[in-house]
């Protein structure tokens, strides 16, 4: 296998894996949950049950007729007590169930299937089903993923155990803790997509996880799946950066890594995918990494739907003022207006103090050139920031504003302080709402 050493760009910053250590406890059962209707990407669902109604953890409460889109499901039992428009935290107003626990936590597991006879069918059925997304952030409902258009054939998987982003560490523990399970759902993966190679790419920062993962292959992969150590940088961890570095394809403008033969999942993902269709659990919880400014920074085992302050307390509590509550990393995470619940791409809590969260006076650009040299895109962040402030979006398309992956490398290395990222952001927001 031909392997590179790295891709184009990028930055180091401080990685604040504070957490690292610190193996993964379930975290208590909430009171209440708020089980979103629209936590992934595509259509969101419409509520299957009605105020009132009586529901188990593990039963699906939401669901779409639409190809693409992920159904939602209960994670405690209890009652529903209301449906209404909830705050997402990742910024937007949407439809939601608010159940209240019954302390009984009665589950629902989904119909048994055999993996070995299952059918691809079935087994992309299944994980439809179990309402499984993107568990690195892009929440993209993995069964769509998984059936690739007509006439693309994936040649390679590869499963993303970078976890790039500073703060964030539960993937780490995950690939620590559960490494078996993770090799057999990517098996599946890529059984499904009929693929005889796969890569599993973690930074050189986790030595402790890239071991356990390969003895995990030995024992479950055989020789189809192979582990490789990349040299830690940010953002390693984006498909098309991982791409770059372990097979030298580049991904080309307005295109999908399908059309290149590579499909990229994230490590927890492919755990969902072999609980689902091993042990009949559908995505309910997931790791939670709350860390930052908190008393006691934890990996916890969360219910779908717990409140954030909820997780927050059981990490002991704020430590001073609070500033600000990111959900994420400090790179690519979204600052949350109140107490928002946890969502199926919910990785990381990050609660900085008031110093931390201070925003820096913006000054002129220097023409330095920094924010060029740092895009792993290659694009002129400096350029098409100053024609999104000027509103000039037909221009922006020029300097293919489409193609930033919005990591925010410009923006951190930029001495003028200017928000590049919140500037392309709304750049790409207005041309695609114009669309």
């Amino acid at each position: 296998m031909l392997k590179f050493n790295s891709f184009r760009g990028g930055i180091h910053p401080p990685d604040s894996k504070i957490t690292a250590s610190k193996a993964i406890e379930k975290a208590k059962l909430p009171a209440s949950v708020t089980i979103l209707l629209h936590q992934h990407v595509g259509a969101p669902c419409k509520p299957l049950v009605k105020e009132g109604d009586g529901v188990k953890a593990g039963q699906k409460i939401g669901d779409s007729d639409s190809f693409v889109s992920a159904p939602v499901h209960s994670s405690i039992s209890g009652v529903v007590k209301e449906i209404s428009t909830q705050q997402s935290p990742i910024g937007r107003e949407v439809q939601g169930i608010i159940i209240e626990s019954d302390g009984r936590d009665e589950s629902a597991k989904m119909e048994a299937i055999d993996p070995a006879t299952a059918s691809k069918r079935e087994i992309l059925a299944r994980i439809r089903e179990a309402g499984i997304v993107g568990l690195g952030g892009a929440a993209f409902p993995t069964s769509v993923k998984l059936s690739p258009p007509e006439g693309k054939k994936i040649d390679t998987v590869i499963l993303n155990g970078s976890e790039c982003e500073p703060y964030i560490t539960a993937d780490h523990r995950l690939m620590l803790e559960q490494p078996d399970k993770i090799v057999k759902g990517m098996k599946i993966i890529m059984n499904v997509l009929d693929v005889d190679k796969g890569f599993i790419g973690i930074e050189d920062n986790k030595k402790d996880a890239i071991k356990r993962m390969r003895e995990a292959v030995e024992r479950e992969g055989g020789k189809r799946i192979e582990i490789i150590s990349l040299r830690t940088k940010y953002p390693q961890g984006e498909a098309g950066s991982l791409i770059k570095t372990l097979l030298n394809r580049e991904t080309p403008s307005g295109s999908h890594s399908y059309d290149i033969g590579v499909l990229v999942q994230n490590v927890a993902t492919a755990k969902a995918i072999h609980d689902a269709v091993y042990e009949c659990i559908p995505l309910i919880e997931r790791v939670v990494t709350v860390t930052g400014d908190v008393k006691e920074p934890k990996n916890l085992l969360t219910r779908i739907g717990t409140p954030f302050y909820d997780l927050i307390e059981e990490c002991g509590g704020s430590k001073g003022d609070v500033g600000k509550i990111v959900c994420g990393g400090s790179m690519l995470g979204v600052a949350e207006f109140g107490n928002v619940p946890t969502i199926k791409s919910s990785s990381c809590i990050l609660v900085l103090d008031r110093e931390k969260s201070r925003i820096p006076e913006e000054r002129t650009c220097v023409s330095c050139g920094m924010c060029v040299y740092v895009c792993p895109t290659g694009l002129m962040a400096t350029i098409l920031g100053k024609l999104a402030r000027e509103r000039r979006f037909e221009e922006c398309m020029d300097y293919h504003i489409l193609d930033c992956m919005e990591c925010g490398s410009c923006a951190y290395v930029c001495p003028s302080k200017i928000p590049l990222v919140q500037l392309i952001r709304y750049g790409k927001e207005e041309i695609k709402r114009r669309e």
